[in-house]
């Protein structure tokens, strides 16, 4: 039973997106973005050679030029999708939920400001990320909680996990692919996920010991495997591909959005499009599980992109599924989840 000085509220984070297409907002989103330490995991001061020296000189400009191909009237699709999203989850939930953003605005100072002023000390914070990686849901983690040890010493934080083989969760992205392909002609499902450096995966192992980033390990048992983003993206493929029936040559596992030249998870989604023709794969769905609302990586990468890619070099039909956005099922999902937590 709930006690009657605890008041609880609900934190939704995403990502985050530039204020505008400008050069100086997406320099200014990058800077953040880019110097977090969980995302170039590199010493503060070679991290800062890197992002200011040779990165935010040029990919500003390029980045905003990519971000003016998806930006909508009412601003960045990441942001929008997930505002709107908020307030569906906000009409079926009896407690406070606010919206908040790891990058840009609104920020999680200002989210855990807006429950603190509404008596909140009891927060259920829900990265909206499937998959546990260091730059995504620990850094959110992470920076809510200092967040909150400046503004809202006396709140009492739950973090709810990676949901990367939710049955609901699972239900809810298997139903949207199928409810796309259904009047598609279509004869091969691309997953592709977002990549990260090899060195996070093994950072993030808490064995210290198994991930070897090969054929076998992550398909053995190991406690490793809770924060192993590599092995959660094959989880979900796996769960997917049940539901949907599919057998083994009608799918394929990539990743994408690779940064620099260091080592990330591999094959490359980008290398791999193009040669999939050639390999008899000539009507081509793509699906991006690690978002759950369409952005620059969905939008740009893989639907305007990818399917240039594709096309040109001898696909016949190229599908880009859209994320789970406002999708009813997904709503629903969400929304079970606050209810339960609620309740304990």
């Amino acid at each position: 039973m709930q006690k009657s000085s605890s008041k609880k509220g609900v934190l939704l984070i995403n990502l985050g997106s530039p204020k505008s297409t400008s050069t100086k907002d997406v320099r200014a989103y990058l800077d953040e973005f880019l110097m977090d330490k969980r995302v170039i995991d590199l010493p503060f001061l070679l991290r800062a050679l890197v992002v200011k020296g040779f990165i935010l000189p040029n990919r500003p400009a390029k980045s905003g030029a990519a971000y003016q191909k998806i930006w909508t009237k009412e601003g960045s699709p990441l942001v929008v999708i997930s505002k709107k999203f908020t307030e569906k989850v906000k009409a079926k939930a009896t407690i406070p939920v606010e919206l908040a953003m790891r990058y840009s605005t609104p920020s999680i100072e200002e989210g855990v400001l807006k429950l603190k002023e509404q008596g909140i000390n009891d927060i259920l914070v829900v990265p909206l990320y499937p998959h546990f990686a260091m730059s995504s849901t620990e850094t959110v983690n992470e920076k809510v909680k200092e967040i909150k040890a400046s503004f809202h010493p006396e709140a009492k934080l739950t973090f709810f996990p990676s949901f990367y083989k939710d049955e609901a969760y699972i239900k809810s992205l298997s139903s949207k692919i199928e409810k796309e392909l259904k009047e598609q002609d279509i004869d091969h499902l691309l997953f592709s996920y977002h990549s990260i450096p090899e060195r996070h995966i093994k950072k993030s192992d808490i064995t210290k010991s198994h991930c070897k980033i090969d054929k076998s390990c992550c398909n053995t048992p190991s406690k490793a495997h809770e924060f192993c983003y590599r092995h959660q993206c094959f989880e979900t493929t796996k769960e997917v591909v049940k539901l949907l029936k599919l057998t083994e040559d009608k799918y394929t596992v990539a990743f994408q959005s690779k940064l620099g030249k260091d080592k990330w998870l591999t094959p490359s989604t980008n290398k791999l499009i193009g040669t999939l023709p050639a390999k008899g794969i000539k009507k081509l769905a793509v699906v991006v599980p690690s978002f759950v609302a369409d952005c620059l990586e969905t939008l740009e990468e893989i639907a305007i992109e990818g399917k240039k890619d594709f096309l040109e070099n001898g696909g016949i039909n190229y599908l880009a599924i859209p994320c789970l956005n406002e999708e009813e099922q997904w709503i629903n999902t969400v929304s079970t989840w606050i209810s339960n937590w609620q309740k304990n």
